[in-house]
Parts: structure tokens; sequence; C-alpha cells
């Protein structure tokens, strides 16, 4: 077992090693708006997973994750050797890639603000012309207790 800071760094040099191959090594079109966002190791160094999101040519296009993950299996290999050059390691450890969720999820919770604020803003709206329940000012002065008049 590695010790976890090791670790850290391999994964990290990892997907550094994995991003530089598929910027300027790997030639295939379908990786041009492939970015890896994370690298993660296990304990023993042996498998690597790398994650990755593909990014559209402009904001109405969507991107091609089928076309991408084809892409990455078959360059699996290339990177792998890659990865064993540039890292140094006795044992090269195996690539998996996954689709990395974040951009969606951050897409989704900036929607979900997005209804806030607009819910926040009809609120707001509604309470200028609100008036009180009960009366204008709730709280009562205590009562003076009288002496009992025996």
């Amino acid at each position: 077992m590695a010790d976890q800071a090791r670790a850290r760094r391999l994964a990290k040099r990892i997907a550094q090693i994995v991003a530089s191959a598929l910027e300027h090594e790997v030639k295939d079109p379908r990786l041009g708006n492939v970015t890896v966002t994370d690298a993660k190791i296990t304990g023993d160094l042996r498998d690597a997973t790398v994650y990755y999101t593909v990014l559209g040519e402009n904001l109405d296009s969507v991107p091609d994750f089928a076309g991408a993950a084809a892409a990455l299996e078959s360059a699996r290999g290339v990177l792998r050797t890659k990865v064993g050059q540039g890292t140094g390691v006795r044992y090269t450890p195996t690539l998996t890639f996954v689709p990395d969720n974040v951009p969606s999820d951050a897409r989704h919770i900036d929607e979900l603000l997005a209804k806030a604020r607009e819910a926040d803003a009809e609120v707001a709206r509604q309470a200028t012309s609100a008036q009180h329940a009960g009366e204008a000012d709730p709280y009562r002065e205590p009562r003076e207790d009288k002496p009992d008049e025996a």
C-alpha cells in the first residue's frame, strides 16, 4: 500500500499527462473538446480513474459524449503508455475513463438558483402591498397591577 500523499501526487500527474497527450499527441477529432477534470488512483497504485467532460462547440451545440467515450476507449493503450513513460512507476496503472457530471450538476444548480431568485422577487412584490393581520403594534404595554381596594 502506498501512502495517500504519493497516491494523490500520482493521480494529479496522471491527469496532467493524459490531458497533455489528448491535446498534443492523440489525433482523434472526437477528442477536440474533451477536458480532463480529475483523476483518482487506488491505494495499491494499480488502477486509475480519469474523469473527463466534453464541452460543446458553442452554447447551443450538444456535446458528443458517446463519440468521446469511444475515442478515449480506442486511445486507452496509447494513453497508458504515455502515463507509464511520464510517471516512472514500476507498474503502470490501468486507465478507466468516466464522464464527469460536475458541469451538468452546476447547470442544474444554476437553474434552481434562478427559480429561487424569481420566487423571492415575487414574495418581495407581494410584501410591498401587504398589511398586518392584527393590530399595527402587536406588542401591548404591560398591565399595571392595581393594589386591591379592600
